[in-house]
C-alpha cells in the first residue's frame, strides 16, 4: 500500500489518503477525502466525489475513516450531532416513559383508594343496617305491647313472614345474574340443602320440624323477656347465645379449645348472675332473665344443630330454609294461637282493635333483620354481623334513655358492659394466639433492624466527622 504524504494548498487546505483496496478483477481504488483538524470539508466542492469499493455495507460502515465524511462545511462533523439528538431522543423518551408510569401508578393507587373507600363504606353500612333493624324490632315490640298483649300471636304472625324470603332471593338472582334460570329449577337447585334428592315429604318432616319449633321459641321467649325487662337488658342478655354456641360445640361438635372464649362464657355467666341480682332475684327481674337467658339457649341449640345435619349453606339455600321454616309455621304452627285464643290466653275482643299497623312493622323489621343476618354472611365477613348485634345494646340503651328516660343501675349498667366483652372475646379467631406473636416478632425485629440502622448511621456520621477534622484513622497492618 503506497501512502502519500499530505499537500497543503494555499486555499482550503485538504489531506488526501489513497487505500488501495485488495479487491480482484480490475476493481478501482477507492480514494477518501479525510479533513484536516480545523479544515473546512470539500462536500461543497463538486470536483471531489467518493468511489464506493465494493464491499459488503456493513463492511463500509464499519470502517471509522469513513465517519469523516459526515462533517458539516464547519468543521463538525454530523454523526456527533445526529447521536446527541438520537441520545436527546432516547432520553426524552425515556422521561416520558417513566411520567407515563408514574402517571399509571398514580391512578392505580387512586383506584385502590377508592375500592378501599367504598369497601369501607359498605361494610359500615351492613353494620349499622343489622343493628337498627334489631333495634327497631325490639322498640316495635315494647311498642305493640301497650296496646296488644298477645307475645306468641305477633311470633307467629311475624314467622310467616320468611316465606316471602325465597323469592326476594330470586328477585335478586334475576336482577343480578348473567345466566338466568327458571323458578323451578332455582328451587331444585337450592333445596339441595336437604339432601342430594332435594325435598321431600319425609325430610321436610324429619329436618324442618325440630328447628321450626327452635325458632318459634326462640322469638316467643325474646318476646316474653321483653315483658318483664328493659330492651336493653334482653338484648344483652341474648348475646349470650355466642358464648353457649361455643360451650354446646366444644361439648357435641368437639370442637377446639380456647382459653379466651372459655373466659368469654365465664364473663356472660357472670353478666347474667349480676343482672338477676340487680333486683334480688325476686319479682319480674328474675323471671324476664330466665326468659331472656332461655332465648339465647334455644338459638344457640339452633345453630349447633344445623351445623350438625345441614352443615354450611350459600345465600341461596339459607334463603330456602327459611322460606321453608315459615311454610312449615303457617301449615302446622297455627293451630297454636286458635288454641291460646279460645283458652283466654291470648285473647283480644274486637278483631279491629288489632295494631295491624305495629304487627307489620314487628314483621317487617324482623324479615329485614334476617334478609340482613344471611345476605352480610355471604358478601362481607360474618364477624361484621355479629357486631352489628352486639351494637344493638348501646342503641337501645340510647332509646331508653331518650324516650322512654330509663335510669341505669350500676348493676346493671356493670353486668351489660361485662356481657358485651365477652361477646367481643367470642369474635377472636381461633388462632389469635398465634397471630398475636408473629405480630409481637414481627414489632421486635422492626425495632432491632431500626437499631442497627441506627448505629450504622451514627457510627458513619462520626466517620465523616472526624475525616473533616482531619483525623483519619488508619486499620492495623
Amino acid at each position: 500500500m503506497k501512502k502519500h504524504s499530505a499537500r497543503v494548498a494555499p486555499l482550503p487546505s485538504y489531506s488526501v489518503s489513497e487505500l488501495n483496496s485488495p479487491v480482484s478483477d480490475g476493481a478501482s481504488r477507492s480514494s477518501v477525502i479525510q479533513c484536516k483538524p480545523g479544515g473546512n470539508c470539500p462536500s461543497r466542492h463538486r470536483g471531489m466525489t467518493r468511489q464506493l469499493s465494493p464491499l459488503s455495507v456493513a463492511e463500509d460502515s464499519a470502517a471509522p475513516i469513513l465517519e469523516l465524511q459526515n462533517r458539516s462545511p464547519s468543521g463538525i462533523c454530523r454523526h456527533s450531532r445526529v447521536e446527541r439528538q438520537s441520545r436527546s431522543g432516547e432520553e426524552g423518551t425515556q422521561a416520558h416513559t417513566e411520567s407515563s408510569s408514574q402517571e399509571a401508578e398514580g391512578q392505580t393507587r387512586c383506584q385502590s383508594c377508592t375500592s378501599t373507600f367504598l369497601k369501607l363504606i359498605w361494610r359500615f353500612l351492613i353494620i349499622l343496617s343489622v343493628s337498627s333493624s334489631w333495634v327497631g324490632t325490639t322498640q316495635f315490640v315494647k311498642i305493640t305491647y301497650e296496646t296488644f298483649d298477645c307475645p306468641f300471636f305477633m311470633t307467629w304472625f311475624s314467622t310467616n313472614w320468611n316465606i316471602m324470603v325465597f323469592p326476594i332471593y330470586y328477585s335478586g338472582h334475576l336482577a343480578t345474574a348473567q345466566e338466568k334460570q327458571s323458578p323451578i329449577k332455582k328451587f331444585r337447585e337450592c333445596s339441595r340443602i336437604f339432601g342430594e334428592d332435594g325435598l321431600t315429604l319425609k325430610l321436610f318432616l324429619k329436618r324442618t320440624a325440630p328447628f321450626s319449633i327452635l325458632w318459634t321459641l326462640t322469638n316467643y321467649l325474646y318476646l316474653l323477656a321483653l315483658k318483664k325487662l328493659t330492651a336493653t337488658d334482653v338484648s344483652a342478655l341474648f348475646c349470650c347465645n355466642k358464648a353457649f354456641v361455643f360451650l354446646l360445640s366444644w361439648i357435641v361438635l368437639k370442637d377446639r379449645f380456647m382459653g379466651a372464649r372459655i373466659v368469654a362464657a365465664i364473663m356472660a355467666i357472670t353478666g347474667i348472675v349480676m343482672m338477676a341480682y340487680a333486683d334480688g332475684f325476686q319479682g319480674d327481674s328474675i323471671i324476664g332473665v330466665a326468659y331472656a337467658v332461655g332465648s339465647a339457649s334455644t338459638s344457640a341449640l339452633y345453630k349447633v344443630l344445623f351445623k350438625m345435619f345441614l352443615g354450611s349453606a350459600n345465600f341461596g339455600e339459607a334463603a330456602h330454609f327459611v322460606s321453608t321454616l315459615g311454610f312449615f309455621n303457617l301449615i302446622f304452627i297455627s293451630v297454636t294461637p286458635i288454641i291460646l285464643y279460645f283458652t283466654k290466653v291470648e285473647y283480644w275482643s274486637p278483631f279491629s282493635a288489632v295494631p295491624w299497623g305495629y304487627l307489620c312493622g314487628v314483621a317487617g323489621l324482623w324479615l329485614a333483620f334476617n334478609i340482613l343476618v344471611n345476605v352480610g354472611v355471604v358478601l362481607t365477613y360474618p364477624i361484621l354481623i355479629s357486631i352489628g348485634t352486639v351494637l344493638s345494646v348501646p342503641g337501645n340503651a340510647a332509646v331508653d334513655l331518650l324516650k322512654h328516660k330509663m335510669i341505669f343501675s350500676v348493676v346493671r349498667l356493670g353486668a351489660t358492659i361485662i356481657i358485651c366483652i365477652g361477646f367481643l372475646l367470642m369474635l377472636l379467631p381461633e388462632e389469635w394466639d398465634e397471630i398475636t406473636l408473629r405480630f409481637i416478632n414481627s414489632l421486635k425485629e422492626k425495632k432491632s433492624e431500626d437499631h442497627a440502622d441506627d448505629i450504622t448511621d451514627s457510627s458513619v456520621h462520626t466517620r465523616s466527622r472526624s475525616r473533616a477534622n482531619g483525623t483519619v484513622s488508619i486499620p492495623l497492618a
